[in-house]
């Protein structure tokens, strides 16, 4: 199973959002420079987060974007469904409207399939925006350490 830039670009965005939340609204132009980016790409992108209420748009000069819940109620889960689909590595085995075949009942791989899924969504929906940042913190924190021994 391989996400496209959609899920990829997406939880970038979100990151970014959630990087910059208490600095009033953020402007896709912005996003787009700090994340490399396309703004088009991204305002498609966005268009599905807003609609799903993860983002909200604000309009005006000093108009963008905010998270539209704490970054801690953001799963990644959640971002990657809403631009992606459901998680599943086969149609057989999706969250929301499992194609089932004759052999269903029967099926030895199915098991697999409704395992792998289950092991990404467990990861996906484990990790929010808010632990993002911790790790983000922790990174530039060690960073900074080695940066001083140097």
């Amino acid at each position: 199973m391989k996400l496209s830039t959609k899920g990829r670009y997406g939880v970038k965005a979100m990151f970014d959002l959630a990087q910059h939340m208490g600095e009033g609204p953020t402007s896709l132009k912005s996003i787009a420079e700090r994340q490399g980016i396309s703004e088009h790409y991204l305002e498609q992108l966005v268009s599905g987060l807003r609609k799903a209420g993860l983002v909200k748009s604000v309009r005006g000069a000093q108009g963008g974007y905010l998270l539209g819940r704490e970054p801690d109620k953001i799963k990644i889960g959640d971002i990657i469904r809403v631009l992606e689909g459901p998680i599943a590595p086969t149609d057989c085995v999706s969250e929301e409207d499992p194609e089932i075949c004759s052999k269903a009942e029967f099926c030895v791989t199915r098991a697999i399939w409704e395992k792998v899924r289950d092991s990404i969504a467990d990861v996906l929906d484990s990790i929010t925006l808010e632990t993002m940042l911790e790790d983000a913190k922790k990174i530039e924190s060690e960073r900074n350490l080695y940066m001083y021994y140097i």
